[in-house]
């Protein structure tokens, strides 16, 4: 479903995925992890559209998707969640789903309430008064409203509670079986990332150094402290 191909992107000056390859298959769940710094986030923004490639080729479902937009890539079903929310605080619930709807009809919000039942006991409640946890719920409802045909989430667990973080993994599980979508996830939280995951890559220095099934690197604890600084309780 998405070849990221000999990616090479940054900042300015400062180079930071070096000539990164990944795939992605139809429905598969990607954990993308790896220490602070090493490029995850910019690997995410870069499929997205949102740091212009200097080198390297991303496809999408077939078709070649380098110079798109982001508004493009979204258009062919590519999702997006940041690691800042991205949540309007001065609307309500139900009004920032609506934003997410695109053309689809107003009765498809249920989905994402029968998704994440707590937003629909506060859809009247506005951004701002919702709990770090319930603002990543409402991100991820939002994007999925969209129909993508892959999501990307960049780090969706971080600084929430453990019944929050088991609520949403949750959640993305049956988002996975419910809709067949493909998912990558950067998460710093690597042992609930590997458990919700089929496969998982290992960023070092803009590239993939590691790769293998997520079940069998949580396991290989002398590649996880190598590579990530840790190992998997």
């Amino acid at each position: 479903m998405l070849e990221v191909k000999d990616a090479t992107a940054g900042y300015g000056p400062t180079t930071v995925l070096n000539g990164l390859s990944f795939e992605v298959g139809a429905g598969e769940r990607l954990a993308m992890i790896g220490r602070n710094g090493v490029g995850k986030t910019t690997a995410l923004r870069a499929v997205m559209g949102l740091v212009p490639l200097r080198a390297g080729t991303i496809t999408f479902q077939g078709e070649d998707v380098t110079r798109l937009s982001a508004h493009q890539r979204a258009q062919r079903g590519l999702g997006y969640v940041p690691q800042t929310r991205d949540v309007f605080p001065s609307l309500s619930v139900e009004e920032n789903l609506l934003a997410g709807l695109k053309h689809r009809p107003r009765a498809a919000l249920n989905e994402a309430y029968e998704l994440f039942p707590r937003l629909a006991e506060r859809r009247r409640n506005g951004g701002a008064q919702l709990s770090g946890g319930e603002q990543q719920m409402l991100s991820v409802a939002r994007a999925l409203l969209g129909q993508p045909r892959l999501i990307l989430l960049d780090e969706p667990l971080e600084g929430l509670a453990p019944l929050i973080r088991l609520d949403l993994l949750r959640a993305f599980g049956e988002m996975s079986r419910q809709t067949g979508i493909a998912v990558v996830i950067v998460e710093q939280q690597v042992d609930e990332a590997l458990a919700y995951a089929g496969r998982a890559v290992v960023l070092d220095h803009g590239v993939v150094v590691h790769g293998a099934p997520a079940d069998e690197l949580a396991r290989d604890t002398a590649a996880l402290e190598r590579w990530v600084g840790m190992a998997v309780h």
